[in-house]
């Protein structure tokens, strides 16, 4: 006799949790808060909840995620499309909290999928830090932009200013962000990506904080979540060209920064991507399939715990 499992589903807001329960359609609300995330930590125990799912919708979410995954629950964080696609697909019209929480419960029931294993506090940690970081380049960037643009040697002096301020915040960051790795152990790793071509020190960091599964994944799974797997685009007479989507989008750009690099070394992809262009591939497709290839390589060497091997010349 096959057990009925209770699953749950949380619409998480900035100020409150809608939880509800599938196949039972029970539901409560409480504050999104310490004591609130820890109320529905305990009543779901009581309950016999075993799987949980809420959208990825930003950072509200990340204390219950923790909570939860520290008691024990199958905790599983999915694409919001995911959700609408089955409302649509029920026929769905109406949206409020309570019938958010109610669908994502009824999805978390048939999908049994869509669980899948949280980071631990120290990966989290080191994956802030890596955003921080990010956010940092980013905004010193933008600063760099204003500063040419700016007349008034006012605000040339205040631009300056803001990227000082900026460079050394991120200084700040990165040996922060160093100490996390080296305590976590990821000094080895680090050595490992860092041997492959165009992979730097923020880029191997990229890769260990935001893809930690890397050295576990399958060829096509480590494609997939860094969004560099294709996708036909096929029906009927319709033949559409295969594009890449999704999966994370932080790794996908460092991937292709490193690809900028890699193919312009001999002991890279320079001669696997030049015999892509002289096909008629165009550049960004090529780069795309350089940075596809190149996470598949570090993946291999992760798993295998061994360096960069040189790739020689086509017909050497």
């Amino acid at each position: 006799m096959t057990t009925q499992i209770i699953a749950a589903g949380v619409d998480v807001g900035r100020d409150f949790l809608d939880v509800a329960l599938a196949p039972s359609g029970g539901w409560f609300k409480t504050a999104n808060a310490p004591a609130g995330v820890a109320a529905v930590v305990e009543r779901l125990k009581r309950k016999g909840v075993r799987r949980v799912v809420l959208e990825s919708i930003g950072p509200y979410g990340a204390r219950l995620v923790r909570a939860l995954a520290g008691a024990g629950f199958e905790v599983g964080v999915v694409d919001p499309r995911r959700i609408k696609a089955l409302r649509i697909a029920e026929g769905g019209r109406a949206k409020t909290d309570r019938l958010d929480a109610r669908l994502i419960a009824r999805f978390a029931l048939s999908m049994s999928g869509a669980a899948r294993p949280v980071p631990n506090a120290e990966t989290l940690e080191i994956r802030a830090l890596s955003t921080r970081r990010r956010q940092l380049v980013e905004m010193a960037a933008m600063e760099k932009t204003r500063l040419k643009q700016a007349i008034d040697e006012e605000i040339v002096q205040s631009h300056r200013a803001a990227i000082a301020a900026l460079a050394a915040e991120r200084k700040r960051i990165e040996a922060k962000l160093a100490t996390r790795v080296r305590a976590g152990g990821g000094d080895a790793r680090m050595a490992i990506l860092r041997s492959a071509p165009g992979v730097g020190p923020a880029i191997a960091v990229t890769l260990l904080a935001d893809l930690p599964e890397l050295g576990t994944l399958s060829r096509q799974s480590a494609a997939a979540l860094a969004g560099l797997a294709p996708f036909d685009d096929e029906s009927g007479l319709h033949k559409g060209r295969a594009s890449i989507q999704g999966g994370r989008s932080c790794v996908r750009a460092a991937l292709y920064m490193a690809a900028l690099s890699a193919v312009r070394c001999e002991a890279g992809y320079k001669h696997e991507y030049r015999a892509m262009r002289a096909a008629g591939k165009p550049a960004k497709v090529a780069l795309i399939a350089v940075a596809r290839k190149l996470l598949v390589a570090l993946n291999g060497m992760v798993r295998e715990n061994r360096t960069w091997k040189p790739i020689p010349p086509h017909g050497a």
